[in-house]
């Protein structure tokens, strides 16, 4: 599958630190939740997020393939610089014997806290098999792009997915940080480091295995998702993430580049010993400092808080924006978010979010 992107490569000349004719945006979360299209689409398809994610064992049709193509493609008509597969992090869970449904959050009926449990976590292995529905969906994006846009394909990483492995559930709250049942976890973490070791270990070889695989079939771009970044103190993040991080990116084909994102993470030094190709940072870190310790040897991605999209008015998202973008500068930079968008976000405001950015003149 070739990962050639011809009309608007932007996004990947800024990965690359080359200079761009303006700054390439897209946001987290922009296939879905604020938008009224998506949300009509969801109406008329009628089926639950569990199988439009495939996080539940059992066939699917070429028409679940399409819809998810479908609404992939949505951000495609606000002018939006990458397509970001719409797809969850807790998908490649599914061929490991972890099958979470959606009720409307993610729920897993038996939460994975045992050795045996651990131990009998199946392996992803043969993913054109047990990941044919992601192949299908990520050759059809291919394909309806036709090298007008660069395909991002992303894994949840292995911490953060053994919190909700763990939780059986969400580990956040409504205002998107850890709740009081992830106690669970550092539960865990404290009392059988040994086991929970195991569990990203095991977690970290799927996800490997699952970001090369949506490399083979296309995807241009990968993101790594730490969602839980921001609720992990340092000594546990060098202890339960960092390691993991490095062994992913290191292992990664060589054929697409990687983003780090790690949600409010203010470890900038450990986030550029990733090995990731460009950081997301949140709105805990300046992007002209940031700019300055990556020393030319990374991008980064960011970082207009993304409550200035739900709470604020259109000269507001523009204030933001234009202010991101100065602190970034022209080149090695992706506009995006600190997060993913709100649900309750004003769509005008997520089309004036791109339209700004495509509008923004540089002061001397």
């Amino acid at each position: 599958m070739s990962n050639h992107v011809g009309e608007n490569n932007l996004l990947l000349r800024a990965v690359r630190r080359l200079p761009v004719e303006r700054v390439p945006v897209w946001m987290m979360r922009q296939a879905g939740r604020s938008d009224p299209a998506y949300r009509e689409l969801r109406k008329r398809i009628g089926l639950p997020l569990e199988r439009l994610f495939q996080t539940v064992p059992g066939p699917f049709s070429t028409t679940e393939v399409e819809w998810v193509i479908e609404i992939s493609l949505l951000p495609k008509r606000i002018g939006v610089d990458a397509i970001i597969m719409y797809h969850d992090i807790l998908t490649p869970l599914a061929p490991m014997g972890v099958h979470f449904r959606f009720d409307p959050a993610p729920v897993l009926n038996t939460p994975i806290r045992t050795a045996s449990q651990i131990a009998g976590l199946r392996s992803l292995d043969k993913p054109s098999s047990q990941m044919s529905f992601t192949g299908e969906v990520i050759r059809g994006l291919c394909r309806a792009l036709d090298g007008k846009l660069p395909l991002i394909g992303f894994a949840g990483a292995p911490l953060t997915l053994a919190f909700f492995m763990i939780t059986g559930k969400s580990p956040m709250n409504q205002e998107s940080k850890l709740s009081s049942e992830a106690a669970v976890v550092f539960q865990m973490m404290r009392e059988s480091p040994h086991l929970f070791h195991e569990l990203l270990r095991r977690l970290t070889e799927m996800t490997i295995t699952y970001l090369n695989f949506q490399i083979s079939q296309g995807v241009q771009i990968v993101q790594l998702f730490e969602s839980i970044a921001d609720g992990i103190e340092r000594p546990l993040y060098e202890a339960f993430a960092q390691p993991y991080h490095e062994q992913i990116f290191a292992a990664l084909s060589a054929d697409a580049p990687s983003i780090l994102f790690a949600k409010e993470c203010p470890y900038l030094d450990l986030m550029l010993r990733s090995g990731a190709d460009v950081l997301s940072v949140g709105r805990c870190i300046d992007l002209k400092e940031a700019q300055v310790h990556a020393a030319g040897r990374v991008a980064v991605q960011g970082n207009v808080d993304n409550r200035v999209l739900r709470d604020g008015t259109p000269d507001d998202v523009t204030e933001a924006v234009d202010k991101c973008l100065q602190q970034a500068g022209r080149v090695g930079h992706i506009l995006n978010l600190n997060h993913g968008i709100h649900r309750d976000t004003p769509f005008a405001n997520v089309k004036h979010f791109v339209k700004a950015a495509k509008a923004h003149t540089w002061s001397k």
